[in-house]
């Protein structure tokens, strides 16, 4: 519950002490570790604290701004190092960064606090149940930061409460590192609750994956700088396409299923975009103001165009068969049509209804597999570095049911229920969204 004060609204996280009494608590090893020197300050408290919001108008009243706990080593652990048994799960789709976040657990767990009790659990929730867990050692993930993917594998849906905590039981585990997307936090938070009813010594801790950047209150998710980069390499290449052609259009679809953060970033970072379409922004085709209209005059006057599509952008205008309409994957979101082929079609047909005796040249490229399933690059490498260390920390000082990550620049602790409802959408009234407009001089789509 939310502990309030004059000044902030703390957002509190669950501490295994909470429902668990007489428990012993052990010194940090980070006291006598050779590579740390402690000092006044070193070790965190409940005093420190980070603001969700740290940009206020001070021309009206607002209420006392909420604040989440900083994230950290603390002077006292919960755990006996060796009596941990950890276990990591990866979940989802695959997000550059997956492996980063693995090895750093396990170095992290290994070096910092004296863990050798770390097992890998594969294929998603579903292997608590269905597979052995796989042991490791830093000697095994050493040079795993260097792959895409993860090598502990994943799998969508699969969840199944009681036999998931029962086998997280069985197996003599105390400590969860979770690792995946709104859907997987969903899930994280049915388990944390379940460890509480159940009054278990097992600490949980979300660490959010999604490489559409679509979870809320942190700063950014981790492998979305990857993306972004990867993204500006396939829009580079249909800007050569288009160029090269007469009356050339590059099109090119990005990951984004409900937010456009890739596409923006990717429009802004490259420069070479002249219409960028988000799940957040209604666009049409035909008549005044449309997306033809608009494909026509840049035609005209450059010879060629680049447009890059979200995959959710358009679903409500593609034509969808019943059956279409009620199919869903196997985390329950509904099937996204293809915008990318649909639009290229559409982009077809109305060029040869219109201008049946031009050239005309479309080339589609979707790069979505090779962006996922690339390695992270230098900065996520480091922002994943940061998350699992967060993570560890919190778990050692007898914290659960959080997720870690940053909240303007400086990471914090966040109770998973939050991550799990909060959505982080492209704000189209915001200077951003401005900005890409400015420098693609596209329509806003707004009909009279």
């Amino acid at each position: 519950m939310a502990n309030s004060s004059s000044t902030v609204q703390l957002q509190n996280i669950t501490h295994i002490t909470d429902y668990i009494s007489q428990i012993q608590t052990h010194p940090n090893p980070l006291e006598e570790h050779p590579f740390f020197r402690t000092f006044d300050g070193f070790y965190l408290t409940q005093t420190d604290i980070i603001l969700r919001h740290n940009v206020l108008d001070l021309s009206g009243t607002f209420p006392p701004p909420l604040a989440y706990l900083r994230a950290g080593p603390r002077n006292k652990i919960f755990f006996n190092p060796s009596d941990v048994r950890a276990a990591i799960v990866t979940c989802g789709g695959l997000c550059p960064g997956m492996n980063t976040v693995i090895r750093e657990l396990v170095v992290g767990l290994w070096e910092l606090y004296g863990v050798r009790g770390i097992f890998g659990i594969k294929a998603g929730y579903r292997g608590f149940y269905s597979y052995d867990p796989v042991e490791l050692n830093p000697k095994m993930v050493d040079d795993w930061h260097k792959r895409g993917g993860t090598v502990l594998e994943t799998s969508r849906g699969g969840f199944d409460l009681n036999k998931i905590v029962n086998a997280i039981q069985d197996h003599g585990f105390n400590q969860l590192y979770i690792i995946g997307g709104d859907g997987t936090m969903r899930g994280a938070v049915e388990i944390f609750e379940e460890l509480k009813q159940r009054k278990l010594y097992i600490s949980m801790v979300g660490i959010p994956k999604t490489v559409d950047n679509d979870v809320g209150i942190i700063d950014r998710s981790f492998g979305f700088q990857t993306a972004v980069e990867m993204a500006q390499q396939a829009i580079s290449a249909a800007h050569v396409e288009a160029e090269s052609a007469v009356n050339g259009i590059g099109l090119v679809k990005l990951m984004g299923r409900s937010t456009g953060h890739i596409a923006l970033h990717a429009t802004l970072s490259s420069r070479d975009v002249d219409c960028c379409l988000i799940p957040e922004i209604d666009f049409y085709l035909e008549g005044k103001g449309g997306l033809f209209e608009f494909l026509e005059d840049q035609l005209k006057e450059m010879g060629h165009a680049v447009l890059v599509v979200a995959e959710g952008a358009g679903q409500d205008i593609i034509p969808r068969t019943e059956s279409q309409k009620a199919e869903k994957d196997e985390s329950g979101n509904p099937i996204f049509l293809d915008v990318g082929g649909w639009l290229k079609s559409e982009l077809k047909n109305w060029w040869n209804r219109d201008h049946p005796n031009e050239l005309f040249t479309i080339k589609y490229i979707d790069p979505t597999y090779m962006i996922r399933a690339v390695p992270a690059n230098a900065t996520d490498n480091s922002y994943c570095t940061l998350l699992a260390h967060s993570a560890i920390h919190g778990v050692m000082a007898g914290y659960t049911g959080f997720v870690c990550g940053p909240i303007n620049g400086n990471y914090a602790y966040i109770p998973v229920d939050e991550i799990a409802k909060a959505k982080n959408k492209v704000d189209t009234r915001d200077h951003k969204w401005s900005w890409v407009r400015s420098v693609s001089n596209q329509p806003d789509f707004i009909t009279s």
